[in-house]
């Protein structure tokens, strides 16, 4: 059973600038919780309950998050206002949480490769909180969850996938595979942010992934690659000419919170279909 979680969280946010200058864009509310707290919710459920970030200089405010305030809890303490935080004591209650810090902003690939001390020599999920996955429906599995049935299966790093316009292709790593299931493929090529006539699908990898430990070893002799990043695609790509990466077309929806665009549609589904200040 895979039993820890990754959040890479070191990135700086310019999308959603000036509001990210001094804010990390993970504590960015989707009605009244932060981004963070709905992907530490979604790995709890999954079973992960060891839950590593990997930060910078500018995201105290995510540790702080998961730990008590007790100015604040001492205020409330007894008032009608003390049912607002059950959500996160919750977390705080269920997860076991560590930190570290990506001193520089290397790729997604680096970022994982710093969290190794905190995952060790097992399989772990990976969660990018900007990429927001809800269920079908509310009180459904979630996407993590569902990952991880399909990692205890075969043994293998899996990756989530999205059949996404060919218009905005570039945007995401993209995937070629054996179709092995209505659902599923054994991938056997993975292109970081192509363009669109050297794509070799429209199946783009979202931000959820369960890996394998022999990630780290990869990852560390793959040279930088796009943008001169060390690109966790790149990694992959290693194992998959191995067949030991399975894409999963998850059932659930995701929104690209680190778009202003995707920010809203987030808020306002979120509002009108789980949102309850009961």
């Amino acid at each position: 059973m895979v039993q820890k979680c990754l959040f890479p969280a070191a990135g700086y946010g310019t999308r959603f600038l000036p509001a990210t200058k001094a804010q990390a864009k993970e504590m960015l509310p989707i009605v009244n919780k932060p981004l963070i707290q709905y992907g530490v919710e979604e790995a709890l459920e999954a079973g992960m309950k060891y839950v590593g970030f990997v930060t910078g200089r500018t995201k105290r405010a995510i540790a702080d998050h998961f730990d008590i305030s007790y100015e604040l809890e001492r205020e409330i303490s007894g008032t009608s206002k003390e049912k607002y935080l059950e959500s996160v004591r919750y977390v705080m209650n269920n997860g076991i949480f560590s930190f570290t810090r990506q001193p520089e902003m290397k790729g997604l690939g680096h970022a994982i490769l710093c969290g190794e001390t905190l995952m060790g020599n097992e399989a772990f999920g990976v969660i990018l909180a900007d990429d927001l996955c809800l269920p079908e429906e509310v009180g459904g599995e979630g996407v993590m969850a569902q990952m991880a049935k399909i990692h205890e299966e075969t043994g293998c790093s899996v990756v989530a996938l999205m059949e996404v316009p060919k218009e905005t292709i570039s945007k995401y790593g993209v995937i070629a595979g054996d179709k092995i299931a209505d659902d599923k493929f054994r991938v056997t090529d993975m292109v970081e942010k192509p363009a669109v006539e050297d794509a070799p699908s429209n199946l783009a990898i979202i931000g959820r992934y369960i890996l394998t430990p022999d990630i780290f070893e990869i990852i560390r002799n793959t040279p930088p690659g796009k943008n001169g990043e060390i690109q966790l695609t790149d990694a992959l790509l290693a194992q998959a000419k191995q067949g030991k990466v399975i894409g999963y077309k998850f059932k659930g929806k995701r929104f690209d919170c680190g778009s202003v665009k995707g920010f809203v549609e987030a808020t306002n589904y979120v509002f009108e279909n789980v949102y309850s200040d009961e």
